[in-house]
């Protein structure tokens, strides 16, 4: 097979990076390829680079490793495009957490809808705008742009609309999902067939089959209730298959944040979180994880050295679509996964402009999705949604339309239970006033945001000292976790 490019930007987070390219290289025929890598951080990409070519080096492969923070020069002569970006970094995310906060909008991740994922929309968008812009003007003719980032919708959205790219966008909620279903189930790994359709994050599996047997809604109910772990840890989503019918996708904390019903009062969150991990809806939770983590790869760099040293195992590839999908596309070998497209009338039930998340086949002809499915009443109208928040969210992007920004943020249905409309509007102010160096579209719209909120009324109550109380500085953060380390190796 004939040697082919691949630019991975944002390639200075380590570990996904490194997973990506073992990945790549469990298939035989991409042993010659090129991988460039880009990012902001010269040193992470030193890192990075290291690993990588560690591992070519122990497989003695001839595939070569690029790196620059040069993005064009990464991205030029490429077939494809993968993206894995944050803009604006932890010190962005923690505006995106504890800001709403203080207006009583409670969230654990914030990275999809909601206060948080709105306002990252914001600020990525313009920069996938210009990754597109490159990939136009410098990749190869008809290259892929496979966008891992979140909020997945808004970015692939705007990629496909605005950027004009070939985009697919990729996470790996559904499988993560289907792993939880088939050990509650007692089924063995390969045994769960299913049909998980909706939107990113809002994924449903409407279909669940073990071994060809068809598998209820009563069975699986009982099944989580039954789990001792999953019945404490997912109290969300299991009242929600109670009540839909059918499991979503997302953790916990995720589906809380993005559904009206079950963060609105402080006293009520409680009841449906767990604090055993992060992940399971803790206020600012994944700020906090984070935050802690940053470098986390610094004190394991070692280990991935030595890690890197070893003979690729294809039986350890990861369940992460990207690989797949190149493999299809260049072998012709067929890759059933499920992914972040155009509506089209995929989804019967959703519009057809939406980015849904569906099941689909990839071969040497492309990608094919499935058609024809109609998603339950109930999910079909939480994607809704989620649509329409995300589509004023894009265009507000695009556009750097503040007044669109703050009917998009009304709308969403978390913020949307909690606060009025002046409350939003100032939250929004304060917002884009925070996080200025980040939203250049927002540029012209800033002194006026400044001046209402020197003259601001709305007052935030004691959510501020909530905002304090629950969600502490990276700073804070990083000094304990510092010390945790240092008094281990002592």
């Amino acid at each position: 097979m004939s040697a082919f490019k691949i630019a991975i930007i944002g390639a200075g987070s380590v570990g996904f990076t490194k997973t990506l390219f073992k990945d790549i290289l469990c298939v035989p025929e991409f042993a010659n390829i090129e991988v460039a890598l880009t990012d902001i951080s010269e040193k992470n990409l030193t890192m990075v680079k290291t690993i990588l070519e560690r591992i070519v080096e122990a497989n003695k492969l001839p595939t070569k490793i690029t790196a620059t923070t040069d993005r064009r020069k990464a991205i030029e002569g490429a077939r494809y495009v993968i993206s894995c970006v944050r803009v604006g970094g932890l010190e962005a995310y923690a505006d995106d957490i504890r800001i709403p906060l203080k207006y009583g909008v409670d969230q654990c991740v914030g990275d999809t809808i909601c206060a948080g994922g709105i306002m990252y929309g914001q600020r990525n968008i313009p920069v996938i705008l210009d990754f597109c812009k490159d990939i136009r003007e410098v990749a190869e003719p008809g290259a892929k742009f496979l966008n891992y980032a979140n909020p997945m919708v808004m970015n692939t959205w705007a990629a496909i609309d605005y950027g004009k790219v070939d985009t697919i966008g990729l996470c790996h909620g559904v499988q993560h999902g289907a792993e939880q279903i088939t050990e509650v189930l007692g089924a063995r790994p390969g045994e769960l067939d299913y049909v998980c359709s909706g939107i990113n994050h809002q994924t449903w599996f409407t279909d669940l089959r073990v071994n060809g047997r068809k598998i209820g809604k009563d069975e699986l109910i009982a099944a989580f209730e039954a789990h001792p772990v999953y019945s404490q840890q997912e109290k969300v989503r299991i009242d929600v298959l109670k009540r839909f019918g059918v499991y979503s996708t997302e953790s916990n904390g995720h589906l809380s944040e993005y559904l009206p019903w079950y963060r609105k009062r402080p006293d009520e969150i409680n009841r449906w979180i767990d604090m055993s991990e992060w992940i399971h809806g803790e206020t600012g939770g994944y700020l906090r994880h984070t935050a802690e983590n940053r470098n986390w790869f610094e004190t394991e760099y070692d280990e991935f050295l030595k890690d890197a040293a070893k003979p690729i195992d294809p039986a350890k590839r990861s369940s992460e679509h990207a690989s797949y999908i190149l493999e299809g596309l260049e072998t012709g070998r067929v890759y059933r996964g499920h992914f972040n497209q155009k509506n089209n009338g995929v989804i019967t039930n959703l519009p057809d402009d939406a980015i849904i998340e569906s099941p689909g086949f990839v071969d040497r002809f492309g990608l094919n999705m499935v058609a024809g499915i109609t998603l339950p009443e109930a999910c079909a109208a939480t994607c809704m949604s989620s649509i329409n928040v995300q589509r004023m969210s894009v265009h507000a992007a695009v556009t750097g339309d503040i007044d669109l920004l703050k009917l998009a943020m009304l709308h969403d249905p978390l913020v949307g239970a909690v606060c009025t409309p002046e409350e939003v509007w100032q939250m929004v102010d304060e917002m884009v006033v925070a996080q200025t160096e980040w939203l250049p579209q927002y540029a012209h719209a800033v002194d006026d945001a400044r001046a209402r909120l020197a003259n601001a009324t709305v007052k935030t109550h004691d959510w501020e000292g909530a905002a304090r109380r629950k969600v502490r500085s990276i700073d804070e953060m990083r000094e304990e976790k510092e010390a945790e380390r240092a008094a281990a190796n002592a």
